[in-house]
C-alpha cells in the first residue's frame, strides 16, 4: 500500500512539471513577484519590445520597471497543439510611451502587437505562422519577462547557408558575408576546421559595463578578466581551429542575459560558451569549475546562480520551478559531455604551471545565461577572483593565455570526440 502511494505521489509531482504542461492549458497564471501584495504594488511600466530571430527561433524580451504576474492565453487553428494567436496579458501594468508593434515576419511570428487591454493590463498579442511551441519566462535586475518560440526550418530555408543581418553596434557581432583583407584571412584560417559539424562558436565574456561581476580584494573586476581571456579565445579558435567566431561583447559594454544567447540562436552557433571568474564569500575558496544548465544540487551552486543572474535566491528557486519546462530543447548530455572536456583539459593546463589549483568539477545550475540556447552550451568560471592568489593569477595576462588554451583543448578534445 505504501509503495503504490509512494508511486502515485512521484506521478504527481513530474505531471507538474512536465514541459508538455504549458500547451496543454490554454489559460495559464504565473506569478513572479516579491512578498508585497500585487494591490499595494505600483504598477509597472513597459518600456521596449525587442526581438531577435532565426527561421525555426524568435525570442521576444519585453521590459518593464519592475517585476509583473502575467496571464497567457492561446486562441487555437484547425491544427491541433498549434495556435493561431498567442497573447500574455501582463497584471498592473502600464504601456510606456513610444512601445511600438513589431514586425517580424520570420516564418514562426507575423508580428508582436502591444496595447493597453485595460486600466491596468498591457495586452502582448503574438500573431503566428508556423510554431511548434513557446516557452515564458522571467528575469530581474533590470526586469523583463522573455517569450522563446520555436518552429520547424522551413525545407527551402535549411537548403541556405545561414546568414546574420546587422545587429546593434554595440553587440559587435559582424555580418557573415564581411569578408577580412585578405592578409587577415590568411592568418586566421591557416588550418582546416577538424570537423565540419562545428562551424561556429559564440564566446560570451560575462558581465561587462556598469555590470562588473565579482571584484577581487585588490579591485580587479571579472568584465575586465573574462574579456581578455574571451578575446584571445578568438584569436585561438580562428587559429587551431578554423572555425567561425562571434562574440557576444568585444569591449566594456553591457549585454543583458537574455540578448546573449538570442545571439548565439541568430546566428546558428553549434556551441556556446560563457567565460566568468568566480566569487565567494570564503576568501579561501578556489579552483576551477564547469557548469551547464540544470537545477542546483547545493544551496551553494544556487547562490552562484543568483549572483551570475544578478538576482535574488528566492527567483533563482522561482527558475528551478519551470526549468523543466525551459529545458525543452536544451542539448543537455552534449552540453554535460562539453562542460567535462573543457574542465579536464582547464584544469590540467592551468596544473602544469600551478600545481596547487583545484580542480571543483562539473556541477549543473540554473543559470539565466544558458537558458534558451538551441546549442550545447556552457559556463565556466575560470578561477575565484574573492581569493587573493587567484587574483593575482587572474590579472597576469600569462595565465589568461593559459585559461584560452586551456578551454581550446577541451573545445579541440570535443569535436574529436563527436567522430
Amino acid at each position: 500500500m505504501n509503495r503504490n502511494f509512494s508511486i502515485l505521489a512521484l506521478l504527481l509531482i513530474f505531471s507538474l512539471f512536465t514541459p508538455l504542461a504549458a500547451l496543454a492549458a490554454k489559460k495559464k497564471n504565473v506569478s513572479f513577484s516579491d512578498q508585497t501584495s500585487a494591490s499595494q504594488r505600483p504598477a509597472a511600466v513597459l518600456n521596449e519590445m525587442k526581438h531577435w530571430s532565426n527561421p525555426d527561433y524568435t525570442r521576444i524580451s519585453l521590459e518593464l520597471d519592475r517585476d509583473v504576474t502575467w496571464e497567457t492565453h492561446e486562441l487555437g487553428t484547425s491544427a491541433p497543439g498549434k495556435p493561431g494567436r498567442v497573447y500574455i496579458d501582463l497584471k498592473r501594468t502600464r504601456l510606456g510611451k513610444g512601445v511600438r508593434d513589431i514586425t517580424i515576419g520570420d516564418g514562426l511570428l507575423r508580428g508582436a502587437r502591444v496595447g493597453q487591454y485595460k486600466a491596468e493590463v498591457v495586452r502582448v498579442v503574438l500573431d503566428t505562422q508556423n510554431i511548434k511551441d513557446y516557452k515564458i519566462f522571467p528575469l530581474s535586475n533590470p526586469a523583463r519577462l522573455v517569450i522563446d518560440v520555436r518552429g520547424e526550418r522551413p525545407t527551402e530555408i535549411s537548403r541556405l547557408e545561414t546568414s546574420v543581418s546587422a545587429m546593434p553596434e554595440r553587440v559587435l557581432v559582424p555580418k557573415l558575408e564581411e569578408q577580412p583583407p585578405a592578409v587577415e584571412k590568411k592568418s586566421l584560417s591557416r588550418k582546416r576546421p577538424i570537423i565540419s559539424k562545428i562551424r561556429r562558436i559564440v564566446v560570451d565574456p560575462g558581465h561587462g559595463g556598469h555590470d562588473p561581476g565579482a571584484v577581487g580584494p585588490s579591485g580587479i573586476q571579472e568584465k575586465d578578466v573574462v574579456l581578455a581571456i574571451g578575446l584571445r579565445l578568438r584569436e585561438l579558435f580562428r587559429e587551431e581551429l578554423g572555425v567561425d567566431v562571434v562574440m557576444t561583447r568585444s569591449t566594456d559594454v553591457f549585454i543583458p542575459l537574455e540578448e546573449r544567447t538570442a545571439i548565439a540562436n541568430k546566428v546558428g552557433a553549434d556551441l556556446f560558451l560563457s567565460v566568468h571568474a568566480n566569487a565567494a564569500p570564503n576568501r579561501s575558496a578556489a579552483g576551477i569549475e564547469t557548469y551547464y544548465l540544470n537545477l542546483a544540487k547545493t544551496d551553494k551552486v544556487a547562490q552562484l546562480a543568483a549572483k551570475e543572474n544578478g538576482t535574488s535566491l528566492e527567483k533563482v528557486s522561482v527558475l528551478q520551478a519551470i526549468l523543466f519546462d525551459l529545458m525543452a530543447n536544451y542539448k543537455l548530455n552534449d552540453s554535460a559531455h562539453l562542460a567535462d572536456e573543457v574542465q579536464k583539459s582547464l584544469h590540467k593546463k592551468i596544473r602544469s604551471s600551478h600545481s596547487d589549483v583545484k580542480n571543483l568539477g562539473v556541477k549543473q545550475g540554473p543559470f539565466y545565461v544558458l537558458v534558451g540556447a538551441s546549442m550545447p552550451s556552457i559556463l565556466v568560471e575560470t578561477a575565484f577572483l574573492s581569493n587573493a592568489t587567484e587574483e593575482s593569477r587572474l590579472k597576469d595576462p600569462a595565465y589568461q593565455e593559459m585559461t584560452a588554451e586551456g578551454i581550446l583543448d577541451g573545445v579541440r578534445r570535443y569535436i574529436l570526440s563527436l567522430k
